[in-house]
């Protein structure tokens, strides 16, 4: 029998199937090379909690964080990492780095993650009104010394995630759009500004929702929120984008990722 040596797999259609491949032209159930972080981070607000918006026994109106349903729990299950929810409804980036983290131990090195995902900004920009900023507002040297910006309080949070693991990951999530041709200046500020601190930082990324993700519009919202938060299924789906969206970055960007698991290790990777 005569086989053909150069019939194997094509890595090029596994690794780029296309060349103008978008990061949400694939939702992959299981998150793809996203399994390759064993210890993601999630800090966020109600959107990363599983919030449900309900009513209770008395007919009134409560917000409850069901993180077993957050779409870091989903992204958890589709996966195999183990999953920390960083994250309550309604947090800003300037109270967690200047008290929720303290307050939880999230500084911890025990809770040390190879990756973090960083979604935070609607109650920033929105509920508290605060100033958006830029990296100018962010001193390399000392995070105390930053100002109280977005910018600034984002800042300190990326700068004490690299004291607790100078080697993770960090992925950070745009604002979805609304509508299309949505214009928004704060939303597209902010998204602005996730492309510029990655930068700033290094060994950072973003996962543009705004730009690549659906439009969280009427029809979105008829399918998978319940009033105004999403709902399990909601949730489900996010957890699928960001999954997919990571294995994109991945996949396009394989040198960066070469010796993902020696994050917090002291060495480094034969061959480099």
């Amino acid at each position: 029998m005569h086989m053909d040596m150069n019939m194997g797999m094509d890595m090029k259609r596994f690794l780029c199937p296309e060349q103008d491949e978008g990061p949400l032209d694939r939702l992959i159930p299981t998150g793809g090379m996203t399994a390759i972080f064993r210890r993601i981070g999630c800090i966020g607000d109600s959107l990363s909690s599983g919030e449900l918006e309900v009513h209770d026994t008395q007919g009134r109106v409560i917000w409850l964080d069901l993180l077993e349903h957050s779409w870091g729990q989903y992204l958890a299950r589709m996966t195999g990492a183990e999953v920390f929810n960083f994250s309550r409804g309604g947090m800003t980036a300037q109270e967690y780095c200047e008290s929720f983290a303290d307050s939880h131990n999230f500084w911890a090195p025990k809770l040390a993650c190879d990756a973090y995902i960083l979604a935070l900004g609607v109650n920033d920009l929105y509920a508290k009104g605060q100033e958006l900023g830029s990296v100018a507002d962010i001193d390399m040297e000392n995070c105390e010394r930053n100002r109280s910006t977005f910018a600034g309080c984002f800042g300190k949070i990326i700068q004490r995630l690299r004291c607790v693991q100078p080697g993770a990951k960090l992925f950070f999530v745009t604002i979805p759009r609304r509508q299309a041709g949505e214009a928004s200046a704060r939303r597209d500020g902010h998204a602005a500004l996730m492309y510029d601190l990655a930068e700033a930082f290094g060994n950072a990324y973003v996962i543009d929702l705004r730009r690549y993700g659906p439009l969280h519009d009427e029809g979105y919202r008829a399918r998978f929120y319940g009033a105004s938060h999403l709902n399990t299924m909601g949730y489900y789906l996010t957890a699928l984008q960001i999954g997919s969206y990571i294995d994109w970055i991945i996949r396009h960007n394989p040198a960066d990722f070469r010796a993902n698991g020696l994050a917090g290790l002291p060495y480094t990777l034969a061959g480099s």
